[in-house]
């Protein structure tokens, strides 16, 4: 069986699986370097064993992080389940290595890290960790996600027709609605455009919304600052920021902030979560603002909670 060939059928039942485009990369990336590890081996022709040689090899040749060997595995498991229908899981139980507990920034930190950021960079990183936003969540925000009446920040999946509310921090408001002004006047000047379809949607739902979204309130909030032409229709579209438009600028400031850790977006996510916790708010509500599906993912952060601040006081101050 061609490499070729056979990727392609993976990269199918992980589309039709409705995975994240970076999620799909990684698992890609994963099912080759396993083939290549043993000399282009057809998967089929292995199993337990050999996802056990490779997974040994990431921890004691190459030294990978916990956290990237897990990544390997859920590939693996991934490609045996779905692509081959061989599940693994039973047989590959015990191999799962704990993660590592998440980065968390103290609040004079975060607000050390906002000061040195600027416009666009500032606002971006005040809503991941002001309102519990993954990077791509925030870069994928359109102006309809915005609930000004409520307070609220709509969180959406168009591929999975999911979403999900979260808080809107007050303070940002005024900041937001300046925002939100901008990406129309883009939107505005795009329309003067003949070939504009909209801007873009996910991959899946092209046959609900052929037009693509094209009315003002569905434009993205952070546009990117050019329109991208598509290479089949030749329709312009307008695209949100990539993620690495805020990486830069956030890890610059970071860095500027006198910060040792390395800190990202995650960082940010991962505080405001600990810092809720901290004031008080029950772990179902932080996991419902946060999108966790299992209650065992936001649980990790109580570790974290009680590791900064130990409910024990000495005998001396009693």
């Amino acid at each position: 069986m061609e490499r070729s060939d056979f990727l392609d059928e993976v990269r199918d039942v992980i589309r039709k699986s409705q995975l994240s485009g970076s999620t799909e990369k990684s698992y890609l990336d994963w099912v080759y370097r396993f083939m290549l590890f043993h000399s282009k081996r057809d998967p089929a022709q292995m199993g337990v064993n050999e996802v056990k040689e490779f997974l040994d090899d990431l921890q004691q040749k190459r030294k990978v992080a916990p956290a990237t060997q897990n990544q390997a595995l859920n590939a693996l498991l991934f490609l045996y389940k779905k692509v081959l229908l061989v599940p693994l899981e039973h047989e590959l139980k015990n191999i799962r290595l704990e993660k590592q507990l998440p980065l968390v920034l103290s609040r004079e930190d975060v607000k050390r890290v906002l000061a040195n950021l600027r416009g666009e960079f500032r606002l971006m990183a005040s809503l991941i960790y002001g309102s519990g936003l993954r990077l791509t969540e925030c870069m994928k925000l359109r102006i309809r996600d915005l609930d000004f009446n409520r307070k609220e920040i709509i969180v959406r999946s168009e591929k999975k027709g999911m979403e999900r509310r979260t808080i809107m921090p007050v303070v940002l408001i005024p900041v937001l609605l300046r925002q939100v002004e901008k990406s129309r006047i883009c939107h505005e000047e795009n329309m003067l455009v003949p070939e504009f379809s909209g801007s873009c949607i996910s991959e899946g739902i092209e046959a609900k919304i052929p037009a693509g979204f094209k009315d003002a309130d569905s434009q993205f909030l952070f546009p990117s600052r050019k329109l991208t032409a598509d290479p089949v229709t030749g329709q312009w579209i307008q695209h949100y920021h990539h993620e690495s438009y805020l990486q830069k600028a956030l890890k610059e400031a970071i860095v500027k902030a006198g910060i040792s850790i390395r800190a990202s977006s995650s960082t940010l996510r991962h505080s405001f979560a600990v810092h809720l916790l901290e004031d008080g708010y029950d772990i179902h509500t932080i996991q419902k603002l946060l999108g966790h599906k299992n209650i065992r993912t936001t649980l990790v952060y109580t570790h974290i909670q009680h590791r900064n601040r130990p409910h024990v006081h000495s005998p001396l101050d009693i």
